[in-house]
């Protein structure tokens, strides 16, 4: 989309397409996982999202449902090039994970991108070597005690050290700080990062990884607002597959009674009157969600928040 001041700037329409399958959040990626699926926005393109969509279909073969727009990223040095600036206009999308794919394109767990955001299992054994103390070193650093001061608050704020409680959407603020300190690939490549150490996890061409961080933020934040979450489900499901859907999503478990109590509370599914067949053990009752609950809730909204385990 250039214009006529002698500059080039070009607008890339970029999907954050999120499923989640076998108790694991999955994004579709594309250049054998270095990438989101993308395009530039065309003369022929009836809008953005009809563009977006023709975009990921044509690169992944899948078609995109629920979708709302995510960011716009136009910072000047956002790609590393000098030739064109680029604005990236994301969307996050929600579907159910199919088995198409290849080495080139398919679904990804986005804890391969950002280990350090699954806690379902305790900190990750990294955590303190890799991330921890090099943060406080890069803090250490600063050249005057007001700006050492504030870089241990945001660490301390972000990472959920000193007396800080972990925020599960705090994804972007992490990665920028990730980012600042040069503790990530694409610090180095954007020439901001100087740093031996960085931190584990599948790096991703220009700024991808930047704007994933963003949308699993985006989701993780929606699901205890919205229940977008069944979006990402099978049209009938256990309670069991729901709640590790949930804490798939936000990388955290939550404590089961609550969690049941709260989707009861709030009428969110209903029964169906089956059973699953493939389980070992006692058979699992089968619920869908309750559709109407959008046109009661319109208005105040439908709570689905993370209880703590």
């Amino acid at each position: 989309m250039p214009i006529d001041d002698g500059n080039s700037i070009n607008a890339d329409l970029i999907a954050v397409l999120v499923a989640v399958s076998a108790d694991r959040p999955r994004v579709m990626t594309v250049q054998a996982g270095d990438a989101l699926p993308s395009g530039p926005f065309e003369a022929g393109h009836r809008s953005l999202q009809s563009g977006l969509r023709a975009w990921v279909e044509r690169q992944t073969g899948h078609p995109l449902g629920y979708i709302e727009q995510l960011y716009t990223f136009a910072d000047k040095d956002r790609t590393g090039e000098d030739a064109h600036r680029v604005i990236s206009i994301s969307y996050l999308g929600l579907t159910r994970e199919d088995r198409k794919g290849s080495v080139e394109t398919g679904w990804r767990d986005w804890y391969d991108y950002f280990p350090w955001e699954d806690h379902r299992a305790g900190l990750p054994s990294f955590f303190e070597e890799r991330i921890a103390v090099p943060l406080r070193r890069w803090a250490e650093s600063a050249e005057t005690s007001t700006l050492r001061g504030e870089r241990f608050q945001r660490v301390n704020i972000a990472f959920g050290l000193q007396g800080f409680g972990w925020n599960e959407e705090l994804v972007l603020q992490r990665y920028e700080l990730l980012y600042e300190a040069g503790l990530v690939p694409a610090a180095a490549q954007a020439g901001a990062g100087n740093n031996a150490i960085l931190v584990p996890g599948k790096p991703m061409l220009a700024d991808h990884r930047r704007i994933l961080a963003t949308g699993i933020a985006r989701l993780r934040a929606k699901i205890k607002y919205r229940p977008v979450v069944f979006e990402l489900l099978p049209p009938t499901f256990t309670l069991l597959q729901l709640q590790r859907s949930v804490e798939a999503l936000a990388g955290r478990l939550v404590h089961k009674q609550n969690f049941r109590r709260l989707i009861e509370q709030q009428e969110l599914v209903e029964e169906t009157g089956a059973i699953t067949a493939d389980t070992i053990g006692r058979p699992a009752k089968l619920f869908r969600f309750r559709h109407a609950v959008l046109a009661e809730r319109v208005v105040a909204g439908t709570k689905l928040p993370l209880s703590r385990a």
